[in-house]
Formats: C-alpha cells, structure tokens, sequence
C-alpha cells in the first residue's frame, strides 16, 4: 500500500467513506487545494438499486455510474488520495490538531481534519423472500421509487409505529394496502386517516414475499403488488464515532451522529455528513451535506475549530421584524 503522507505532515482532512456524501466533502477540500485522503469501504447503501430518483440532473441515472462519475471527477484533483480499505480506528493524536486513524491492515494515517461518511446499514424484518426483492421491488423512500410503480398496486409492509406514515404518504403514488402482520395496530384516530387516505388493512400474518412483490398469507391468500414499503431499521455501518466520542441522537430508524448546521460533530474537528449524519437521508440530501461537511472542514483549517462554527459577520443575518421589512432592505 503505497499512502503519499509526508513525514510529520498529516493530510489536511481523512474522509472516511467514498459514497455520495465523502465524495463531495471531498471535493469541496480539493478544490480548496487541500490534501485529501478518502478511505472507502465500498459498501454504498443504496447498491441493492440500479438506479437513483430525484437527484437533479441525474433522475434515472444508475446508482454505482453516479458513484463512479463522482470518483473520476473527484481524482482529477491531484492533492487527492484514494484508499480502497477500511478504516477500523480513530482517536484523537498527542498535538491536540488532528486524529490518527488504523486502517484494517494495521497501517496508520493522520489527518488535521477527520470527516466521517461512514453510512448507515438497513435491517429488514425477517419474512421470506423480502431481502432479496430489497431494492428492486422493496422500497423505503416513497420520493425515490414511488413514482416508477405508476400508480399501481403498493404494499406496506408495518414493523412498528412509523410505517403509519409510509401508509398516510403513499396513497398520492397508489392504491395502498397496509399489511400490519402483528407489529402494529392503528388506533381510532389513525383508523380514521388510514380510511380517509383509502388504505385497505390487512390483519392477517404475512407468510414470505414472491414474485415481484407478491405478499402471500398464512392462510394462503396472496395479493400481488407493483411495489412494497418497508421502514427499516437503521445502524451506524462504523463504530468510529462511537470511538471518538461523538454524541449520538435516536431518530425514528435508529441512532445517527449529531451534528450542527455546519456538520461538525460534538467532537471538535470531526465533521459528519450523509446517512450517519441525518435522522433520514437520499442521495441529494448525501451530496448537500457532504459540500457543508467540506467547506466547513476547510473553513476550520483556515480559522481553528474555534471560530469554524461561526460564520464571518458580513454574511450574519440582519434581524427583521417581518416580511415587509425584509422586501424593504
């Protein structure tokens, strides 16, 4: 393995994560002329997709050819470095500016900056046959695959209290059926908005999955479906925030690292962005964050961790009392 890092000079910022989010973090440092080292794992969440919805420009465009476009443009920058491993360590160094992280094969490298876009990795409940549809005709994000099913037949697929809000969401892309199979059971008021939205409940244990995404009963019925939703549960895909110490928030899919506006993580220095860094995420979301993530980064190597956080005073915001006033300046 072959790592450019001069001796007694870290690299300006490790990325670890080489997904939609890390590649624009690190784009936003190279093009700041910064020395850059991306770790990647190459375990994308979304690579059970062939293709990615919403993003603009790239609507329809397969999920790994974004990846590998984002990559390419990404490795022009000649202050880049790319590290096809995984990152298994990370602590803060003796200096006080900078981190030491161990990759898999013992080998260690520094970073002043340690931006983590490390993902999250989906746990799917266990019925047959619902793992290996996951992807390609078993959905979680309505906004991503609702429209391709054309309105058809959508399943819901309930393992606890939040898919009631897959239920209410996706009558605007379907006819929706809300199959509960023992993990949850509206109450009055939410039995009236499942009748509102026109959701059809089904009681009645799910057996495994068939077909495209065909639900059959225990008892043997079976309704055939264009799509079915399932709301997973997440956890972070690396331990290394947990190791830094890095607070954590619990959202409704599972514990994600808390950040602030500018994606800085509890711990000074360390930044966080996409999947791990948000309570729910998207390929768009993943790119936004990551250009926060950089910029802020960089703008902490510039300033100190200090004042990283503060933006400069002539862009605060000047306090207005209402609409009027605001169109009047």
């Amino acid at each position: 393995m072959h790592i450019p890092e001069s001796p007694g000079i870290p690299f300006d910022a490790i990325i670890v994560g080489g997904s939609y989010a890390g590649l624009s973090a690190a784009t936003q440092l190279a093009r700041a002329r910064r020395r850059v080292l991306v770790i990647d794992g190459g375990q994308r969440r979304n690579r059970y997709a062939s293709h990615s919805h919403g993003f603009l420009t790239q609507d329809g465009s397969g999920t790994a050819a974004i990846a590998a476009e984002g990559k390419a443009q990404l490795m022009a920058y000649a202050s880049v470095t790319w590290l096809d491993g995984m990152a298994v360590q990370a602590a803060a160094n003796g200096d006080g500016d900078g981190f030491d992280v161990t990759l898999a094969d013992g080998h260690v490298v520094h970073g002043r900056r340690l931006v983590l876009a490390t993902g999250v990795i989906d746990e799917l409940p266990p019925v047959d046959g619902l793992a290996e549809r996951w992807g390609g005709s078993v959905f979680h994000c309505p906004y991503c695959h609702g429209y391709e099913l054309e309105q058809g037949a959508i399943g819901v697929l309930a393992t606890g209290a939040l898919s009631m809000h897959h239920a209410l969401m996706l009558p605007d892309w379907g006819t929706v059926t809300f199959f509960l199979n023992g993990a949850f059971e509206p109450d009055a008021a939410q039995l009236e908005q499942l009748e509102a939205r026109g959701v059809t409940l089904v009681r009645t244990p799910v057996a495994r999955i068939d077909g495209v995404a065909d639900v059959v009963m225990t008892d043997g019925s079976c309704h055939a479906m264009a799509g079915l939703f399932v709301a997973t549960r997440t956890r972070l895909a690396s331990s290394l925030a947990g190791e830094l110490g890095c607070l954590l928030e619990e959202g409704p899919m599972g514990p994600f690292v808390r950040t602030d506006e500018q994606k800085a993580s509890s711990v000074p220095g360390v930044f966080c962005c996409g999947d791990a860094g948000r309570m729910a995420g998207s390929v768009a979301f993943a790119v936004a964050d990551g250009a926060m993530a950089g910029v802020a980064a960089h703008r902490s190597l510039m300033f100190g961790l200090d004042q990283a956080a503060k933006p400069p005073s002539i862009f605060s915001p000047v306090p207005v009392t209402n609409a009027a006033s605001a169109l009047a300046r």
